[in-house]
């Protein structure tokens, strides 16, 4: 006997979960665009029967055409395909790199807060509204900014996340993540000047004006 999921049924978004003072809180981060507070717009090729034109690939002689998916790319090691799956990450002596694991696999400990100075030097890439997140919790990151390392799923590297709160008593506050990479700033810094050490002047040679009349 077989089961069949219906085809409407729709996915439960994934939970972080935060640890404060040892209990755990959880809440689902709804990621927010440009194009859901914007809007988009969309530009569509025609031909000239109106049809919608589907972009397509070819290979280098030009005579194969290759439809949408048809490309991807692939590791080779000594000939012979590799699996992503199969790469291990380790040092330059050879020791393994330590997988981190998934921020919605272990619940997140919310110990270091982070100044304003070191947020702004974060370009932020993505934007989450935590939606769920208890009025306790709300409280306590206050007008904090909390940091930790976010990883979609197990990674080897993962990017810093900040948690902090938006709106007012009459709107209600909201529970906001922000997920960025740090910049590198080239910073100038003041030196010791040098002064600059004038030549010194060379005298010029006087003209002798006495005639020397032995020279007619």
């Amino acid at each position: 006997m077989f089961t069949f999921a219906p085809k409407n049924v729709k996915k439960m978004a994934r939970e972080l979960t935060f640890l404060v003072n040892g209990k755990e809180y959880t809440s689902s981060p709804t990621k927010i665009d440009r194009k859901k507070l914007y809007g988009w717009t969309e530009n569509i090729a025609l031909d000239d029967e109106g049809n919608e034109c589907k972009l397509v690939s070819m290979d280098e002689s030009g005579t194969l055409i290759i439809p949408k998916g048809g490309v991807g790319l692939g590791i080779i090691s000594n000939g012979f395909w590799v699996q992503r799956s199969e790469l291990k990450a380790v040092y330059e002596d050879g020791t393994p790199v330590e997988l981190l694991p998934s921020s919605y696999s272990v619940p997140v400990e919310l110990s270091k807060k982070a100044s304003m100075e070191e947020f702004l030097d974060y370009s932020v890439q993505s934007f989450y509204q935590l939606d769920g997140a208890s009025d306790e919790l709300i409280a306590f990151i206050g007008s904090d900014i909390y940091s930790f390392t976010y990883c979609y799923r197990d990674s080897y590297e993962g990017k810093t996340a900040f948690l902090l709160t938006a709106g007012d008593e009459n709107t209600g506050k909201n529970l906001f993540m922000m997920i960025g990479v740090r910049n590198e700033f080239e910073m100038l810094n003041l030196v010791q000047t040098s002064v600059i050490e004038e030549e010194p002047e060379i005298e010029e040679e006087e003209e002798d004006t006495e005639i020397d009349f032995s020279m007619f």
